[in-house]
């Protein structure tokens, strides 16, 4: 339950049970069923002023047998006997006993009690078991119920949808199921799954039922467009993404089932349950996130198999989620030709039973062969793009140098004090985020609500004091990015960081970490007197997080005092030289200024491991939007370093003076820039 005082944020209650839910009280009866979820926001992750140590499994485990609650240890949590039930619920409609009712999450120690659907986190339990709180006996945390405005809207939308085989015109119907390659799967299989149509819209409808089946939580609407050849599909749903957390097929799923394959659209669970029989599930938010409070429902069963996509980015989504399931019991679906997405490879005649017998195990032991890997390397070699990663919208020519943001590497970002290195790095990770990737950022050095209102800005591309009345339809998109803000500020330790960003991984699939800056980290760590033997420990800490948890981390880093008629070179970074060697990109933001008028800026590429491109480019800084930008009447935009260290323009232009000599500065590490004004000419 929330309650929410006026002109404040909701508060977390607790409430005891007295043999009844009391969270049902005076709702709807179709609503109330459901499993009642806390309310899911956007708020940055907590930082505790005093350390607390992470929950392991072992301390779960022996928190528990301290108590003697007996446990059953699972896939990713622990079974035990809920406290929140009491005799006479421990067991189902069928009959079948359901004392182990209480699921505990191993990494996390977030509950969820299937029988009285109570969840809360690790310290809620505590309370619960150790009888803390106003003497009552039994305690369980409530949640929000969903808000009367989406509910209403959630039951008038699935009032007015249809049946696909219910439409008075045959033609329409024909028309619709061509639209979203439904011509081969069956009515029988579309009521199975309660697949409505809703005709104002022309938009397929998914319910979201609760568990047991028995009431409408939510909705999931599909809309279609035709861009040239292709369809494109939008996809709108009730709850707000985020808000609301459920699986598509879950009231089909017996007790008895011990396999399921879990898809990222519900056309193909569909797909895949007509022509295989196999349970099948989607998740809520496609190849975007895997919420661990969905890991309960996957608990059951002994074999997952992840067929999510066709493309790279849906290959590495499924490797990331089988971690989060344990990889023992995941197999994974390959993309390839033969074996693309479950409903077009219905619609193609290609039989889906023996693509998922072809499923690989997505474990395996520390050492492995090239055989092992052929496949994989196959995979980046026919998708030479796909493998590339993500490319950037606002900046083309970092995506001619980098080729794109790839998972897993550590980028150093370096530039003068004052040079608008905070305004550029929020800039950079906006342009991913709109692009669906997971990113947390860590600015010890300025305000969450400050940087916000930057990124906002900068999402709006101009500014939102002119044009208050569009506020709230900005900051409503702008929400429903994949964005989240640590509230660390100031000097910080690197451990409490890190275990942070591993928790924030977990629960969101974070993708891409930004750190600004390194040097507000330092005053916490006691490794040593020496402030370069700190600084390299936890450059080699962010190294090891983004290997192990196949993370991006961008790591701002001051530079070392400089003359300001002297350009940045990766020498000049501050500290010793691991930070450039263990980057494999390094990034440099230089701020030519001059006395006549506005200093030119442009951004330098001096490292590349991926591809070995480095180069510069120069960015025109708009005051109004807050945003970089290429100048328009640049006529050489992107220049590059070849392996002899010379300058070679994209697009040359005739007549242009200043080439740069051979014996250019190259030679003593430092990249020529052709974009450096002239000096002054002295006055005699």
């Amino acid at each position: 339950m929330w309650v929410r005082p006026r002109g404040g944020y909701p508060l977390r209650i607790l409430l005891p049970l007295r043999g009844e839910w009391m969270g049902r009280r005076g709702l709807p009866r179709s609503l109330v069923p459901g499993s009642p979820r806390r309310r899911y926001r956007k708020e940055a992750l907590p930082a505790l002023e005093t350390p607390v140590l992470p929950v392991t499994a072992a301390k779960i485990r022996q928190y528990l047998r301290v108590h003697g609650i007996p446990f059953q240890d699972g896939h990713s949590c622990l079974r035990a006997p809920s406290p929140f039930v009491g005799t006479s619920q421990l067991k189902d409609q069928t009959g079948t006993t359901t004392s182990f009712s209480l699921f505990i999450d191993k990494t996390t120690g977030h509950f969820l009690c299937m029988t009285s659907l109570a969840e809360g986190s690790w310290e809620d339990f505590q309370a619960s078991v150790e009888e803390r709180g106003d003497g009552a006996r039994e305690w369980a945390l409530l949640s929000e119920a969903p808000e009367a405005e989406d509910s209403e809207e959630i039951r008038r939308i699935w009032d007015r949808a249809i049946p696909l085989w219910e439409l008075p015109e045959p033609e329409e119907a024909q028309v619709a199921r061509v639209m979203f390659g439904l011509t081969k799967v069956t009515d029988d299989t579309l009521k199975c799954f309660s697949v409505r149509y809703l005709r104002p819209a022309h938009s397929l409808v998914f319910p979201w039922f609760s568990p047991g089946g028995l009431g409408l939580r939510g909705l999931k609407l599909l809309g279609a467009e035709g861009q040239g050849d292709r369809v494109h599909y939008v996809e709108t749903t009730i709850p707000r993404p985020g808000v609301y957390h459920n699986l598509f097929g879950l009231p089909l799923i017996s007790r008895r089932d011990v396999e399921v394959v879990l898809t990222s659209r519900e056309l193909d669970s569909l797909a895949l349950n007509q022509s295989t029989g196999l349970p099948t599930l989607t998740l809520p938010r496609g190849t975007t996130c895997l919420p661990p409070a969905l890991l309960p429902y996957l608990e059951q069963f002994r074999r997952i198999v992840l067929w999510l996509g066709d493309d790279l980015r849906s290959w590495e989504a499924a490797k990331l989620f089988a971690r989060k399931l344990n990889p023992k019991r995941c197999s994974l679906v390959r993309p390839g030709d033969q074996q693309p997405r479950p409903l077009e490879a219905l619609n193609q005649g290609l039989n889906l039973s023996r693509i998922l017998r072809t499923a690989l195990p997505a474990w395996h032991k520390s050492i492995v062969s090239f055989r092992q890997l052929r496949e994989e390397v196959l995979g980046e070699l026919s998708n030479v793009e796909q493998a590339a990663g993500v490319r950037w919208s606002r900046f083309p020519d970092l995506n001619r140098l980098l080729k794109g943001h790839r998972k897993g590497e550590l980028t150093v970002f370096t530039g003068p004090t004052g040079s608008g290195k905070t305004t550029f790095i929020s800039e950079y990770a906006l342009d991913l985020c709109t692009q669906g990737v997971n990113t947390l950022w860590g600015s010890f050095e300025i305000s969450n609500v400050r940087l916000a209102r930057v990124m906002l800005t900068q999402f709006a591309v101009g500014r939102l004091e002119e044009q208050l009345d569009k506020y709230d339809e900005w900051a409503d998109r702008f929400e429903d990015l994949p964005l989240y803000f640590m509230t660390f500020h100031g000097q910080q330790s690197i451990r409490t960081v890190v275990d942070t960003m591993q928790h924030a991984v977990y629960v969101y699939d974070i993708c891409h970490v930004v750190i600004d800056n390194l040097q507000f980290m330092m005053g916490h760590e006691q490794l040593s007197t020496d402030r370069i033997a700190a600084q390299d420990y936890i450059i080699g800490a962010f190294r090891k997080f983004a290997t192990d948890n196949s993370c991006h981390v961008t790591l701002v880093i001051h530079p070392r005092k400089e003359d300001d008629d002297k350009e940045l070179q990766t020498a000049s970074i501050f500290g010793s030289a691991k930070a450039s060697q263990e980057a494999d990109n390094v990034m440099i933001l230089q701020d030519r200024k001059l006395v006549t008028g506005p200093g030119k800026r442009y951004l330098q590429v001096s490292k590349n491991r991926f591809d070995g491109d480095v180069g510069v480019f120069p960015l025109e800084f708009n005051k109004s939007s807050l945003t970089f930008s290429i100048p328009p009447k640049s006529k050489a935009r992107l220049k590059k370093i070849k392996d002899d260290n010379e300058l070679v323009a994209k697009k040359p232009s005739s007549g242009r003076k200043g080439t740069v000599p051979p014996k250019s500065e190259t030679s003593l590490g430092r990249v020529p820039n052709p974009y450096q004004p002239d000096p002054p000419k002295s006055s005699r």
